[in-house]
Order: C-alpha cells, then structure tokens, then sequence
C-alpha cells in the first residue's frame, strides 16, 4: 500500500481543520457507557491543539437514517470528550449551514467544537457533493481518524477532499501500518483466527489468509458451515446452506495452499440459546435432532492454544462461540487467554471480541487492537477503502 501523509507531514497551526473521527460509541440513560473509541483519537486531537490548530470534530452515532433522532444526539459524547481533554468541547445543534460556518470563522487556535450527527443530514450517506462542500468549505484542511468508517464512501469520509486537502490523523496512521504488518511483511509462523456467523460475512478473507498463513483457525457458525460441508449432520445448528460448496472450495484450497486449515474437533451443543440451558459437548459426528452447536470445546481450545503457543504473529477477528450468552462465550474467553500468554505479536479486529478482551483485562497483552470492524476485513481483504484512498500520497 502506498504510504499516507498524517498530520506529522504538514503544518496546521493557525488553521481549521475538519476533524473526521468515530465517536459511534454506545450510550446509556443519556451517557456514554463505553469510551473507548473517544480515547483512542484524543493523540490526534491533542497533537493538533497543542499545535496551534482549530478543530472542527464530525461523527455519526448509531443509524438515524438521514433525519435528526433525539436519542442520537452528540450530547453526550461531547460531555464526556471535555472530561478526557480537560478543555470545553462546544457542540453544535446542526451539522452545517450559515450558522456552523459563522461558529466555525470564530473559532480560535487550541479551540474546538464538535458538529451534530452527520448521520442526521441525507447527504452524508449518499456522499453528496453539495453536502461535501458544505461540510469543507470553512476549513483548510482534512484530517481523516475514523478509520472504523474508512470502507464507507460518505461525504465526511471520502466527498469533502474534493474540496479541501486530506491526511491521515494519528489513530489511521497507527491502523494503516498495524494491519499492513500481517499482509505485507508477517512473522512466521503466522496464524489467523476467523470467527463469527457467517462464511458469507469473510470469503474473501479467508482466501486472503489461506494464501497468508501458515495456520488458520475456524469457529463460531462459520465453522459449523466448513463442518456441513465436510458431511457432518449438526443437528439443528446454525449453518449456510447455500455455501455448502465455496466452504468445500475454500477446504480445497487449504490443502492446495500449504495453510493448515483447522475446525473443531468438539462442539458445546445446546436445545435452547439461553443462559442456564442444558448443555453437553460432542464431536461434530455425534450432533443430531434438536441439539445445536453454540462453542468450541475444550479438547478444540487446546488445539487452538497449541498453535497459538508456537505462533510468532496472531491475528483475530469474531467471536469462536454465541458470545453474548453466557455460557457460550468460554470458548472465546479461554482462547483469549492463551493469545495473551503467547509471545506472538498479535492483532485483533471486531468489536464483541474486543468487549471480551476488555472484561477479561487483556487488551494491555495485546499487540494492536483495531477500531474497525467491516473496515479491518476489507482492509486484510486487500481491498481499496473510500476513506483511505482520497488521502493525500507521501511523494
């Protein structure tokens, strides 16, 4: 990938920049419940102001589908961003318009104010140019932190650097470089963790790692698909049917490829999805009548562990097990812990696993832990994302 300018590669004292960051965070009874995506751009906002710049900072939060949801208000996020800074965060009740231009020309060096929901305006989504201009027209430059949002083609994220130059800031400079590490140059043996719902979700990337890795370990209903399709019943679980042929295409291409692909050996099986349900653990030929796979077993978390053990560089995306139901979510937890007691390097994307690295209090052994979902798999996937494109290249 070519190399991206990041504000360390230009001068912003004395000028306005549209900062374009995540704060997509979730909120309870009118208060941010999860910071995380707020402190992981603080270096770039402070960076900036300590730099003599003026900040305009724009984010969406949840879905309001182009109109103003009270509930989506930046409220809340803007609150909590003034605790972190230490600074008065001023936020706006619009998104654009006469008066967000008039704030804006006010706006003085090592000062910043916070837009309303991008997400409330028609034109974010659709990447509407008028909207684009609207949004780039008061400011000198473009930074882009929002790496979660980078594979959306979106006025905030791709339309405004029509209009206004566009760099990395600090958290997409990190981002970009962290997930290159595994594509362009990793350390081997290299072994990648896939988890989730679904094969539809990953094709792409697990052909990208098939070709990448020395190991790649399967769970979640992903694995219950690969398992159908090398003619297990499984009972009542959760599988694709229709991709009972690209899972036997991509089983093939392992074995072309030279990468181990690895599936459960043992499976947590349940009749109900409910805590405190009744459960056993079977080999996949043993599944049958209204018994459905939920977790990994112990005896496939040793052979994950094993390998993790011997790894030089990990990385992860999704969950092995129905994570958000206890107790379907040990099998992600005790891998978790054996990630964390290896001495690879590892890099971990998606954001129910990394809510369980955090409960678990392992995030700190952790190599990089990405801010993208959909944007990190596009990203392994090799794939040219919107919002990393219109940054200006380093000559």
């Amino acid at each position: 990938m070519r190399q991206k300018k990041s504000i360390e590669d230009v001068e912003v004292s004395g000028k306005k920049i549209l900062l374009r960051a995540d704060f997509n965070v979730p909120l309870e009874e009118g208060r941010v419940r999860d910071d995380a995506r707020i402190r992981a751009v603080l270096p770039t906002l402070e960076n900036l102001l300590d730099r003599g710049a003026a900040l305009v900072l724009a984010s969406h939060l949840g879905r309001p589908k182009g109109r103003p949801d009270p509930g989506l208000k930046l409220d809340p996020v803007a609150e909590r961003l003034a605790e972190l800074l230490g600074r008065p965060v001023r936020k706006l009740d619009q998104v654009a318009g006469p008066g967000v231009a008039e704030a804006i020309g006010a706006l003085q060096s090592g000062e910043l104010l916070l837009l309303e929901n991008l997400r409330f305006e028609k034109g974010e989504e659709s990447n509407d140019r008028e909207f684009a201009r609207q949004l780039a027209e008061p400011v000198d430059l473009f930074v882009n932190d929002a790496f979660g949002t980078a594979h959306r083609a979106h006025a905030s994220t791709a339309g405004v650097a029509e209009f206004v130059p566009a760099v990395a800031g600090l958290l997409m400079k990190k981002e970009i470089e962290e997930l290159s590490r595994c594509l362009e140059n990793p350390q081997r043996p290299l072994t990648a963790i896939l988890g989730g719902a679904k094969v539809s979700d990953k094709i792409t990337v697990i052909r990208r790692f098939l070709e990448l890795a020395d190991q790649l370990l399967v769970g979640g209903g992903m694995a219950n698909t690969f398992l159908a399709a090398r003619g297990f019943d499984l009972g009542d679980s959760l599988y694709e049917k229709d991709l009972l042929k690209e899972a036997s295409s991509l089983i093939e291409s392992a074995e072309k490829s030279g990468c181990r692909l690895v599936l459960p050996v043992d499976l947590v099986v349940t009749r109900a999805l409910e805590p405190g349900g009744e459960t056993k653990t079977l080999p996949p030929q043993e599944i049958s009548g209204d018994w459905k796979a939920v977790d990994i077993g112990p005896e496939t978390v040793k052979t994950f562990s094993r390998y993790l053990s011997q790894a030089a560089m990990i990385v992860w995306n999704g969950p092995l097990g129905v994570f958000e139901i206890p107790p379907f979510d040990e099998g992600t937890k005790l891998v978790a812990r054996a990630m964390a007691a290896s001495e690879a390097y590892s890099i971990v994307g998606g954001g129910d696993l990394v809510a369980a690295l955090e409960g678990l209090g392992l995030a700190g052994a952790v190599g990089f832990i990405s801010t993208g979902g959909g944007a990190t798999l596009e990203f392994w996937e090799d794939k040219e994302l919107p919002g990393i494109k219109v940054l200006q290249d380093k000559a």
